[in-house]
């Protein structure tokens, strides 16, 4: 969830200031990078930058050609039983997901529910119109070009959009922090359509103007998780199934993806990573009421699944999703050159960035950073999950520094092999 980033510099400065005299211990120098050759190499870098940098644990899968080449896990899923962070571990993936919802936005067209040119007033139960330009057409390629002109509004995305599992202890600094601070209430799920129409309905208790902007669609980028929300129920909506069990049917379970899901119902919390401040203060166990942007559950060996998939959709060898067109829609570049700011990438294919001859995603939420990313021509790509936070101030420094440091480590091993 790229935004939350800069929600929380806004909105929890200074409770990170506080907190952050335990989470100093970056004092160590970087394990060298050159030399990366074989699996014994990286697993010793890894294992290095695990314990220079304090990370609670991660998990990391390459994939060359149609090989997995490397898959390994570091670190602790529970730090406090030291249950030891494995390629079973669950994990949500945060931000990550939205890749999921670009396949499934593929395989929609492909069946002929929509194309990306059409008017999402004309799959909606509801119309929404932008207030700010009543006479725009929000078609189905901006919501997955995050160029709608819809945006997040901060205060509402954190405190509505999050909730706190029943039965999770809050009465803890972090607990405290995320009721009391931030306005996280605990409670049940809501569903999709009621959240929804919450934010968009100009009688929704959470409508708000700031949720929009000025601008034609099409014309502006901005990255919006409401957006990206109301496309995954845009496909509930036209496919007669709820948004988790249509991934279910045709992504995750093509795929054998046994371990992954939407469905919070049917995530294993037994088996997930708990979920780290820092290495001392755990949160508690959350969720999103509009789940499609950011609420897949998964694991490092059905992420190698998926990303293998992808890898051969990007080399026109697969069609086991969706035929060969299909994956060069969810990968091909959608916008004019120079709309997406380029400190973020250089264009977009269906929720898919692309920058330095790379297609990648990222996600960061309270405790969790994930990243996927594989060369444009298919031929190598990875996947790291970590249970540790990328969000609050510091934090967020923190995991940009071990990604570099970790993704530069990858690309010197695959280019070795």
């Amino acid at each position: 969830m790229k935004t939350l980033n800069n929600f929380m510099i806004v909105l929890i400065l200074s409770i990170s200031t506080l907190m952050m005299s335990c989470n100093n211990e970056d004092n160590i120098a970087n394990p060298p990078l050159d030399g990366i050759k074989t699996n014994e190499d990286l697993t010793e870098y890894l294992e290095t930058l695990l314990d220079s940098k304090d990370i609670p644990g991660f998990s990391v899968n390459i994939n060359i050609g149609n090989n997995i080449a490397f898959q390994k896990s570091f670190g602790y899923a529970n730090i406090t039983n030291q249950i030891p962070y494995t390629n079973q571990t669950l994990n949500n993936l945060a931000s990550t997901s939205k890749t999921f919802l670009g396949a499934a936005t593929a395989k929609a067209i492909e069946q002929g529910l929509f194309t990306l040119e059409t008017n999402i007033n004309d799959l909606l139960p509801i119309d929404i119109v932008n207030p700010k330009n009543p006479n725009g057409i929000i078609k189905i390629k901006h919501l997955v070009t995050h160029t709608s002109g819809i945006i997040d509004v901060p205060q509402t995305y954190i405190s509505s959009n999050y909730f706190i599992l029943m039965g999770q202890n809050i009465d803890t600094t972090i607990g405290n922090i995320l009721v009391n601070d931030l306005g996280i209430q605990q409670m049940e799920q809501i569903d999709l359509d009621e959240y929804l129409v919450e934010i968009f309905s100009e009688d929704g208790d959470l409508y708000n103007l700031d949720n929009y902007l000025d601008t034609e669609p099409g014309e502006t980028w901005a990255y919006s998780n409401d957006a990206t929300s109301l496309m995954g129920f845009i496909i509930e909506h036209v496919s007669g199934i709820s948004y988790d069990e249509y991934v279910a049917n045709y992504i995750l379970n093509p795929l054998q993806m046994n371990n992954s899901t939407f469905n919070l119902e049917q995530v294993d919390f037994q088996n997930m990573a708990t979920l780290y401040y820092d290495t001392n203060t755990p949160f508690p166990n959350y969720a999103n009421h509009g789940y499609v942007e950011g609420g897949l559950y998964s694991n490092n060996n059905d992420m190698s699944k998926y990303l293998l998939e992808m890898m051969r959709g990007a080399r026109g060898e697969s069609a086991t999703l969706f035929s060969n067109q299909y994956y060069q829609l969810l990968f091909g570049a959608q916008l004019q050159n120079g709309i997406v700011p380029t400190d973020f990438a250089e264009n977009h294919g269906l929720f898919w960035y692309m920058k330095d001859d790379y297609l990648m995603h990222g996600g960061n939420s309270l405790g969790i950073s994930s990243h996927i990313q594989l060369k444009k021509d298919g031929t190598a790509g990875f996947v790291i999950i970590s249970n540790m936070d990328g969000t609050f101030v510091g934090n967020e420094v923190k995991w940009t520094e071990i990604k570099v440091l970790i993704t530069t480590a990858i690309e010197e091993y695959i280019s070795n092999n």
